[in-house]
Protein backbone atom coordinates (compact mmCIF):
# COMPACT_ATOMS: atom_id res chain seq x y z
CA UNK A 1 0.00 0.00 0.00
CA UNK A 2 2.93 2.30 0.93
CA UNK A 3 4.49 1.80 -2.39
CA UNK A 4 1.42 2.29 -4.60
CA UNK A 5 0.96 5.70 -2.35
CA UNK A 6 4.63 6.79 -3.11
CA UNK A 7 4.04 5.73 -7.06
CA UNK A 8 1.21 7.57 -7.40
CA UNK A 9 2.61 10.60 -5.76
CA UNK A 10 5.39 10.51 -7.74
CA UNK A 11 3.60 9.93 -11.05
CA UNK A 12 1.07 12.97 -10.40
CA UNK A 13 4.32 14.99 -9.77
CA UNK A 14 6.06 13.89 -13.46
CA UNK A 15 2.25 14.22 -15.27
CA UNK A 16 2.21 18.39 -13.56
CA UNK A 17 5.68 19.20 -14.31
CA UNK A 18 4.89 20.07 -17.88
CA UNK A 19 2.14 22.42 -16.92
CA UNK A 20 4.22 24.12 -14.09
CA UNK A 21 6.72 24.68 -17.08
CA UNK A 22 4.31 25.91 -19.44
CA UNK A 23 3.11 28.28 -17.11
CA UNK A 24 6.82 30.40 -16.52
CA UNK A 25 6.76 30.76 -20.54
CA UNK A 26 5.95 33.89 -21.77
CA UNK A 27 5.61 34.39 -25.69
CA UNK A 28 9.11 37.07 -26.84
CA UNK A 29 8.07 40.06 -28.54
CA UNK A 30 9.11 38.86 -31.86
CA UNK A 31 6.39 35.97 -31.24
CA UNK A 32 3.89 38.60 -30.19
CA UNK A 33 4.69 40.34 -33.38
CA UNK A 34 4.60 37.37 -35.79
CA UNK A 35 1.18 36.61 -34.10
CA UNK A 36 0.20 40.18 -35.32
CA UNK A 37 1.12 39.68 -38.26
CA UNK A 38 -0.67 36.84 -39.07
CA UNK A 39 -3.54 38.28 -37.67
CA UNK A 40 -3.45 41.09 -39.91
CA UNK A 41 -3.18 38.55 -42.73
CA UNK A 42 -5.82 36.41 -41.88
CA UNK A 43 -8.48 39.57 -41.49
CA UNK A 44 -7.33 41.06 -44.94
CA UNK A 45 -7.76 37.27 -46.30
CA UNK A 46 -4.75 37.38 -47.78
CA UNK A 47 -3.23 33.66 -48.86
CA UNK A 48 -0.50 32.40 -50.60
CA UNK A 49 2.88 34.59 -51.97
CA UNK A 50 0.51 37.47 -50.97
CA UNK A 51 0.18 36.52 -47.48
CA UNK A 52 4.13 35.62 -46.84
CA UNK A 53 4.97 39.33 -48.48
CA UNK A 54 2.60 40.85 -46.14
CA UNK A 55 4.03 39.03 -43.23
CA UNK A 56 7.96 39.47 -43.69
CA UNK A 57 6.91 43.07 -44.48
CA UNK A 58 4.63 43.14 -41.07
CA UNK A 59 7.64 41.69 -39.17
CA UNK A 60 10.09 43.69 -40.81
CA UNK A 61 8.88 47.37 -39.60
CA UNK A 62 9.76 48.74 -36.85
CA UNK A 63 7.32 49.02 -33.84
CA UNK A 64 4.87 51.77 -33.28
CA UNK A 65 5.98 54.08 -30.91
CA UNK A 66 4.94 52.59 -27.54
CA UNK A 67 2.69 54.59 -25.56
CA UNK A 68 3.71 54.93 -21.82
CA UNK A 69 2.13 52.41 -19.85
CA UNK A 70 -0.46 53.45 -17.55
CA UNK A 71 0.75 53.99 -14.07
CA UNK A 72 -1.00 51.77 -11.23
CA UNK A 73 -2.50 54.18 -8.96
CA UNK A 74 0.05 53.38 -6.11
CA UNK A 75 2.45 54.40 -8.97
CA UNK A 76 0.28 57.56 -9.21
CA UNK A 77 0.37 58.47 -5.43
CA UNK A 78 3.97 58.04 -5.47
CA UNK A 79 4.64 60.45 -7.37
CA UNK A 80 1.67 62.78 -6.43
CA UNK A 81 3.38 61.95 -3.00
CA UNK A 82 7.17 63.19 -3.76
CA UNK A 83 5.70 66.41 -5.54
CA UNK A 84 3.73 67.39 -2.82
CA UNK A 85 7.16 66.78 -0.76
CA UNK A 86 8.91 68.98 -2.97
CA UNK A 87 6.52 71.48 -2.72
CA UNK A 88 6.42 71.48 1.08
CA UNK A 89 2.90 70.83 1.38
CA UNK A 90 1.76 69.45 4.54
CA UNK A 91 -1.67 68.50 6.43
CA UNK A 92 -5.08 69.54 4.95
CA UNK A 93 -3.24 71.15 1.78
CA UNK A 94 -1.12 67.86 1.26
CA UNK A 95 -4.01 65.46 0.98
CA UNK A 96 -6.09 67.95 -0.58
CA UNK A 97 -3.13 68.27 -3.36
CA UNK A 98 -2.84 64.47 -3.41
CA UNK A 99 -6.72 63.62 -3.83
CA UNK A 100 -6.78 65.75 -6.98
CA UNK A 101 -3.16 64.42 -8.01
CA UNK A 102 -4.44 60.83 -7.76
CA UNK A 103 -7.65 61.25 -9.89
CA UNK A 104 -5.22 62.99 -13.09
Amino acid sequence: MRHLLITLTLATACAAAPAWAADDKKPTAQQNKMTTCQKDAGEKKLEGKERQAFVNECLKAKPAAAEPAAKTQGEKLGACSKEAAAKGLKGDDRNKFLSECAKG
